[in-house]
């Protein structure tokens, strides 16, 4: 075997290419004739990108991802699997060939239903969270690099046609990530075209909004102490006091404090540390994530999209509406936020003790 040949086989098992399905293998562009007086540009991983994907293996992954009733075809599969940015390379070899078809406008709507359906899920589930942070939470459970994960894990990545872009003035460099992420999207938007807006819903919270993100990490504070005390005077409670509740070592090189934070006989939370400042700062940390990270039971979420019709077709016309009970709409912002890395000069404002030398009267 060859050198090309070797290069030949190696491209085509990665790429999921089915040797026994092609016509001819070697093709014929490999084939190098000694008397033809010219040279031979073949491109191994461009030939083995241009192949579609065996039947086969489209037919096991409709199986695998459990949709094998939605995506009944093979070719309805390799159209969700096909990356726009495969149009530019197949109609550079075969410029006489029909321009295969793409997930570009499926993944746009299936962007769209994900963003619904993860918006609405975190704002029912977190009614205190910060537009910020949700913002954050929507990305980290259905961005692009959840999506390419979700691809990864569905074993989409041997199905994926596409080919790599440069950076152009008006768009930027398109990776494998980003084309490996438009698979599920254009899933999505298949269930809802195929089923309706309840399965659509229904895959897109058991693929993605059914995983843990750590939403305390992306809640941070520049001053949590003034932010606790705001928050609880926008709430209308008492002022919150510190109290050291334990203390071990003082005396020692590793002493530790535990520090506890009180509106009223209400604890709003607690901290540790080494020092009796840090243990409050992380007390009053405790307490806003206590309160912006407040949970609605499972049992009594309900998001308004759980309202339309399961059945196929117009959802303001296949059936009547279903009970729908808000919840609650909590306090969404935070004063001090962002960690500083918004680039946001925040007016200057009174320290703690120019408040306090104001209520007392002395002046500042």
């Amino acid at each position: 075997m060859g050198h090309v040949s070797k290069r030949l086989y190696s491209s085509a098992s990665k790429l999921a290419v089915s040797t026994s399905q092609l016509k001819q293998f070697p093709p014929k562009e490999a084939i190098l004739k000694p008397d033809s007086g010219k040279p031979n540009f073949f491109d191994p991983e461009s030939w083995a990108t241009l192949q579609p994907p065996p039947t086969s293996a489209l037919t096991a992954f409709a199986h695998r991802i459990g949709l094998a009733n939605v995506l009944s075809s093979a070719d309805v599969v390799r159209r969700a699997c096909t990356h726009k940015s495969f149009v530019n390379l197949h109609a550079k070899y075969y410029p006489s060939s029909p321009t295969p078809p793409t997930n570009a406008n499926l993944a746009t709507l299936g962007n769209a239903l994900m963003g619904l359906f993860a918006s609405e899920h975190l704002h029912a589930a977190y009614p205190h969270l910060p537009t910020r942070v949700l913002k954050a939470a929507v990305s980290a459970h259905v961005g692009p690099l959840t999506c390419a994960s979700v691809a990864q894990e569905m074993g989409a990545v041997p199905l994926l046609r596409w080919h790599r872009q440069p950076t152009t003035p008006t768009s930027p460099a398109l990776l494998h990530s980003d084309a490996l992420a438009s698979i599920p999207r254009a899933i999505t938007a298949l269930v809802y075209q195929e089923m309706s807006l309840q399965s659509a819903r229904k895959f897109v919270k058991s693929f993605f909004l059914s995983r843990q993100v750590d939403l305390r990490s992306m809640i941070k504070f520049r001053d949590p102490k003034r932010a606790l005390i705001e928050t609880v005077e926008k709430f209308g409670h008492e002022r919150p006091k510190s109290r050291l509740l334990r203390e071990t070592g003082r005396y020692s090189n590793s002493p530790v404090f535990v520090v506890g934070i009180f509106s009223g006989q209400d604890k709003l939370g607690e901290g540790f540390g080494s020092s009796l400042k840090m243990a409050e700062y992380r007390a009053a940390e405790d307490s806003l994530h206590r309160l912006y990270l407040t949970r609605t039971p499972d049992h009594l979420l309900q998001v308004p999209s759980s309202t339309f019709p399961s059945k196929q077709g117009n959802i303001y016309k296949t059936g009547s509406e279903a009970p729908y009970t808000p919840g609650v709409l909590g306090e969404a912002e935070i004063l001090y936020a962002s960690s500083g890395r918004s680039n946001i000069v925040a007016p200057k404002r009174l320290t703690l003790e120019e408040i306090e030398a104001k209520r007392e009267g002395l002046g500042v």
